[in-house]
């Protein structure tokens, strides 16, 4: 078997859905620059105060996404079965997941604000900021839970271009509510951080309109009914649970290791929380290729089982293997020449600029681990149904690698912001090991229902 599947189909359906994802999610963290790039030329104290803020963004996105994983791998295996039934009571057991975290995150939030931010940095200027965003910005979160749930619905039957059009809308709405209301142009009151809370609060109310006019007027695959949000189906929601949970909890850590990272950067000083912010936001932007790639293989992958067609998926895994070192080339490539050129949109300080151009050097090398073992343990493992293994290997790295090492080389060696930067993303580098040794040596297609018998590799 040559390193190359010669299944042109494929590759059609591969760039397709991972270029319109790419497009998606690029659009989904622009939101996010949206606010970072106009706070940073607002005020450095406002921007760092949001970039807290955002890292509650991301625990709930990863976290909703999580959700979201569990209905593509069940639901897309359905797909290729055109059994179209299971996955409406499917998509119903996620969506009460996700509102239900939401909801839990919106209370301690909301109640909490300072403590919340508190753990994150020691600054009081920029806390304050930071809930001023916080306390308005909260009210969206169950809105981009029902919204993005959906959204992963959809791509598990290979529908996509809607998640496009929905987050170009939210993007327009959320440049101009921010131009309004974070500098006070047009009339509209100066709000600062407030502005910028309203503007995306507004932006994601209209979104999750959007998806709901979409699955009324215009899906024509799963045709979800407001009866079908009823009774859950048991029997699902033992599968949901099995296939589901290590996925949603493999993606929560990530959430709460991100937090607890940008923490240990938060307590080198304000010039390291403005330059990680940059230096993340960028990357987020310029690594969706290497995201939506992931993601694809996984729609693939569990649409090609469900279809029967075991012997074809250890050929495109191999294909996989080789386009995903290949995008993380070209994003590293991309991220290293351009990092001047991104900085000349903030107004910051020399030494959070110094530090941002240091940042990104450094994940413009680690991105190309990043492109290729997060694909494969999330998009192909993860997809073969082997939900366990990226909760397993995620908690060891996590737990007894970056978080120890980072810490101690921030608090006890007492390190420059560089290499304690350059510790929380060596497991980046090192998983690719794991994901080599897992995808080609050991066994990760999977049944996921129960009393299917279990599919064979050969």
């Amino acid at each position: 078997m040559g390193l190359f599947t010669k299944d042109k189909n494929f590759y059609r359906r591969f760039f397709a859905l991972t270029f319109t994802i790419a497009l998606q999610n690029v659009i989904v963290f622009a939101v996010n620059l949206a606010d970072n790039v106009m706070l940073g030329a607002y005020s450095e104290p406002s921007l760092s105060g949001v970039a807290l803020v955002n890292q509650i963004q991301f625990f709930l996105q990863m976290v909703v996404m999580g959700v979201g994983e569990g209905i593509v791998v069940l639901s897309s295996r359905c797909w290729g079965r055109k059994d179209i039934d299971p996955i409406r009571k499917i998509v119903n057991i996620g969506l009460k997941f996700g509102v239900i975290f939401a909801v839990i995150l919106w209370a301690v939030v909301f109640f909490l604000p300072h403590q919340t931010l508190g753990l994150l940095t020691n600054e009081g200027e920029v806390i304050t900021e930071g809930v001023k965003y916080l306390q308005i910005i909260c009210f969206s979160y169950v809105f981009f839970a029902m919204t993005n749930v959906l959204l992963c619905s959809l791509r598990s039957v290979e529908t996509v271009k809607i998640g496009f059009a929905v987050s170009t809308s939210t993007l327009i709405i959320n440049c101009c509510l921010n131009y309004c209301l974070i500098y006070g142009n047009f009339g509209a009151p100066e709000l600062g951080a407030r502005g910028a809370a309203v503007a995306t609060l507004t932006s994601r109310v209209i979104e999750f309109i959007i998806v709901l006019f979409y699955l009324k007027f215009g899906d024509k695959k799963i045709c979800l009914k407001l009866r079908d949000f009823g009774k859950m189906d048991k029997a699902l929601l033992s599968q949901y649970v099995r296939v589901g949970s290590p996925v949603i909890a493999s993606n929560a850590m990530w959430g709460i290791a991100q937090a607890i990272q940008t923490g240990i950067l938060g307590h080198l000083g304000a010039s390291a929380i403005a330059a990680n912010s940059i230096a993340t936001t960028v990357f987020q932007i310029l690594s969706v290729v290497s995201y939506g790639a992931a993601s694809a293989s996984g729609v693939l992958v569990g649409k090609t089982i469900g279809e029967g067609k075991i012997h074809l998926v250890k050929e495109y895994a191999k294909t996989l293997q080789i386009l995903y070192l290949i995008i993380g080339v070209a994003t590293g490539a991309l991220l290293f020449f351009s990092k001047g050129f991104i900085l000349t949109f903030y107004q910051i300080s020399e030494a959070s600029k110094a530090l941002a151009i240091q940042f990104m050097n450094v994940l413009s090398v680690t991105v190309i681990g990043t492109s290729y073992q997060v694909a494969v343990l999330t998009g192909i493992v993860r997809g073969g149904g082997d939900t366990k293994f990226v909760l397993y290997n995620d908690s060891i790295f996590i737990w007894l690698v970056v978080i120890p090492l980072s810490w101690a080389a921030a608090f006890w060696l007492k390190l420059p912001p560089l290499i304690v930067f350059c510790c929380l993303k060596c497991d980046q580098i090192l998983k690719c090991f794991v994901a080599v040794v897992k995808v080609n040596f050991c066994k990760w297609v999977k049944s996921v229902d129960k009393g299917q018998i279990e599919l064979s590799e050969e």
